[in-house]
């Protein structure tokens, strides 16, 4: 039987901004509290996230992207479906989140039937610091609200 809901923070919280998937995921944990909603976090991505989200009939990924022109601390949300790359998702060192997810598949893993992700832009995440810049703390508040709203429409 697949559990309900996860919802997995990915990122790394000693790279600047790139930790805010998994503080957005540990502020979620304290403001979202249902029996079927489990959370994690991880510093990973491609094939690896694979063992995390199977066995989920949910799972709703909080990650940092870094986009052309993107304005600091703006909330975006994909599916599978319109997916862009975001930091920790996807790497060079490893095949596509998308790549993972259809090999996944192929290997008839219990893939989850409905995925999420939420991406937070960010401006650095090769700088060490568990702090923000100061546009990402800046906006911080409003990505917290956002977040949440976001994971409560997906829940319904």
């Amino acid at each position: 039987m697949k559990k309900e809901v996860l919802i997995l923070g990915v990122g790394n919280d000693i790279l600047t901004d790139d930790g805010i998937g998994i503080k957005l995921s540990r502020e979620m944990q304290q403001r979202l509290k249902y029996d079927n909603i489990f959370y994690d976090t991880v510093c990973l991505g491609g094939l690896e996230i694979l063992e995390y989200i199977k066995g989920y009939k949910t799972v709703i990924l909080i990650d940092a992207i870094k986009t052309e022109g993107g304005i600091p601390g703006t909330v975006y949300y994909f599916t599978p479906a319109d997916f862009k790359e975001t930091s920790n998702l996807s790497n060079i060192h490893d095949v596509s989140f998308l790549k993972a997810l259809e090999i996944g598949k192929a290997l008839s893993m219990e893939v989850p039937e409905s995925i999420h992700i939420i991406a937070v832009e960010i401006v650095e995440d090769l700088t060490f610091s568990e702090e923000f810049t100061p546009e990402v703390q800046a906006k911080y508040p409003e990505a917290i609200l956002k977040t949440q709203e976001l994971i409560e429409d997906i829940l319904g």
